[in-house]
């Protein structure tokens, strides 16, 4: 099943999306308010207990990242091998907030302070019980389910200091989706493989089993010091090949066209704009 969150006519809402239509949770009688509430209530078995839905086409909705609020997003660097490269011991991990990416189909914003906005594409965990103090052994089993992530950063902003947060921050720089994809159809996300692809021209392409830090270890370790809530997310890492690492530096600009695949769970797609919203004072 895949999950989706999204906004309509008539507000935002969440479901199933069957092909080419969404099937409405939002529409049953006494529904969560929203999909991280839904996962809380029913993980693991998120199949509705409802057989008829209000629907409505895909395409006429605004997609949303699949969790629009999630309470925590943990990032992680430095998470896949690399040629010549030793591999650290424990993984740099910063946090990013929810307004910091879009969804599918948004526009990704380049701010005006900066020409060096750059993409990653990543795989996203989502978790559906709390959880914490975790071993790694039985962590696959609070995992609700796996999205495609774009980890748009705003690499001079990123290295004005030894923290992150500043360039990982900036408002919809990056994207989250474009549905969320039960564990129940991805039993093994090492076997997948991901693809960042930049004007149709390929950028990144790595296995996910070439994670140094794969995704049990990671939920067991984060937590280990952050107990994990319904709907947090774990944006897992990113192979070489993205903007900053090429030579010479490739960045985004308005106009290009983002896509991260993996396969399994679809394909998120971003165009680049200016970000030309206005002060609020």
């Amino acid at each position: 099943m895949k999950f989706a969150s999204f906004v309509e006519r008539n507000g935002a809402g969440y479901g199933i999306v069957d092909g080419e239509m969404i099937l409405r949770l939002d529409s049953i009688p006494d529904a969560p308010p929203d999909l991280k509430t839904y996962l809380g209530i029913r993980f693991p078995d998120l199949a509705p207990r409802e057989r008829e839905f209000e629907t409505l086409p895909l395409a006429d909705v605004k997609l949303l990242p699949p969790i629009p609020n999630p309470g925590k997003i943990f990032c992680v660097a430095t998470n896949f091998h690399e040629d010549g490269k030793p591999a650290p011991q424990f993984p740099l991990l910063f946090m990013r907030h929810a307004e910091a990416q879009t969804g599918h189909g948004g526009a990704i914003l380049k701010p005006a302070v900066s020409d060096r906005l750059d993409f990653e594409g990543e795989l996203a965990v989502i978790i559906g019980r709390r959880a914490h103090k975790i071993a790694p052994t039985e962590a696959m089993a609070y995992v609700a389910g796996y999205a495609c992530f774009n980890e748009g950063s705003v690499r001079d902003w990123q290295k004005h200091s030894t923290q992150f947060t500043p360039g990982k921050n900036f408002y919809r720089s990056g994207a989250f989706g474009p549905w969320m994809v039960c564990t129940r159809e991805i039993p093994n996300p090492a076997r997948l493989r991901l693809e960042a692809r930049v004007n149709g021209v390929t950028r990144q392409s790595i296995a996910i089993d070439r994670m140094i830090f794969d995704i049990p270890w990671l939920i067991s370790y984060i937590s280990t010091f952050a107990p994990l809530d319904p709907g947090d997310v774990i944006v897992s890492g990113t192979p070489s090949g993205f903007g900053a690492s090429r030579n010479p530096p490739e960045f985004l600009f308005p106009g290009d066209e983002v896509e991260i695949e993996i396969q399994g769970i679809g394909t998120l797609r971003n165009t680049v704009a200016a970000d030309d919203s206005p002060n609020i004072s």
